[in-house]
């Protein structure tokens, strides 16, 4: 069965108006982040900058976006253009969070975090998770990192960076637009605005760019899925092999719906199964009462891996910006640092 006892409230999306206790809330939460951001800007609190360039990835609303598959391609990107990229990332979700650790393949997702360990994976880069990320920062730059990406960082301004990314839904962009809790925004609108870089998840869009999904100053992201990859050990196929088929799809992410539609997008007929965002899976989860394929975020799929069976599929995605996103990313980090920056 599904968890959805931590979803998202419906009223966050659809329209529908607040409980008048989730409006004083949000009431009580806005002041407090506007009084934090206001300490740091007059240097009551002060940022602290590791001394090599930092790259900010993250969004205003809670839950996911799409940080991780575009913080995966532009360590890929940074490391093409011969680069050392680090990520530091706080591990949302894994237990001792007090403890800073090394994250590699090979790491229990229980210690280091499903999203640290995926792009461990994926990118071979160093990752260090730590609530601190100033110290994060100064272990990656100590173990030979010239550049950090910060996976998730946009609200800890107590790091101090060089460039920020948002990252916005395409499909539920900021919702009511009303502050924690009667709403999904983590700081105001507005905030976004003062990034070097906005991007749009577009999700499995057919195009880079189309009519009415970006806005002035916003940059395309698609996600692009290409293979299933078995989670026992067999040879991969093709997404387009189960065109025409009912597949279970899991997905314990911030978005479900934009992993279902993906998978609809190919053809592919969806029972879904949403989890919610982080969640521990055990093997009763993947359960479902028939022998359907199982499709699953890779997100999901590195927390099932003592539990998998040959019907398990990881569905991998690569993020795919226009060119000119990352030559202007480029422009902008050798701007801020060129003393550092190549």
């Amino acid at each position: 069965m599904s968890d959805a006892r931590r979803q998202p409230p419906t009223y966050w999306f659809d329209g529908s108006p607040p409980p008048w206790r989730a409006r004083v809330l949000a009431g009580i939460y806005s002041g407090a982040v506007a009084a934090r951001a206001a300490l740091y800007r007059k240097g009551v609190l002060r940022s602290v900058h590791p001394g090599r360039p930092v790259l900010v990835v993250g969004n205003l609303i809670a839950g996911g976006s799409g940080k991780t598959p575009l913080t995966i391609a532009i360590v890929e990107r940074l490391r093409a253009e011969g680069f050392m990229p680090g990520v530091a990332s706080r591990g949302y979700g894994r237990e001792q969070a007090g403890i800073a650790r090394w994250v590699d393949a090979s790491t229990d997702t229980a210690q280091g975090g499903d999203e640290p360990v995926l792009i461990a994976r994926r990118t071979r880069a160093p990752v260090r998770v730590d609530r601190d990320r100033v110290a994060a920062a100064r272990a990656l730059i100590d173990a030979g990192c010239d550049i950090v990406v910060c996976d998730d960082g946009l609200q800890h301004y107590r790091l101090a960076r060089d460039v920020e990314i948002e990252v916005i839904d395409g499909r539920r962009r900021y919702g009511n637009r009303l502050p924690l809790p009667a709403g999904p925004m983590r700081e105001a609108p507005q905030r976004g605005e003062r990034c070097d870089f906005r991007v749009v998840n577009l999700g499995g869009a057919q195009a880079l760019e189309l009519p009415g999904d970006t806005g002035f100053g916003e940059w395309p992201m698609r996600l692009r899925a290409q293979d299933a990859v078995p989670l026992h050990g067999h040879r991969g196929a093709p997404l387009s092999a189960f065109a025409g088929q009912r597949v279970h799809a899991v997905a314990g992410i911030g978005d479900p719906e934009r992993f279902f539609a993906m998978l609809r997008g190919l053809d592919i007929a969806v029972v879904p199964h949403a989890f919610v965002d982080h969640h521990r899976y055990r093997a009763g989860d993947l359960r479902f009462g028939s022998d359907l394929p199982v499709l699953m975020t890779e997100k999901d799929a590195v927390k099932c891996a003592t539990f998998q069976t040959e019907r398990c599929y990881s569905v991998p995605i690569r993020a795919e910006l226009p060119e000119a996103f990352w030559v202007a990313l480029l422009d902008r980090l050798r701007e801020k640092d060129k003393g550092s920056i190549r």
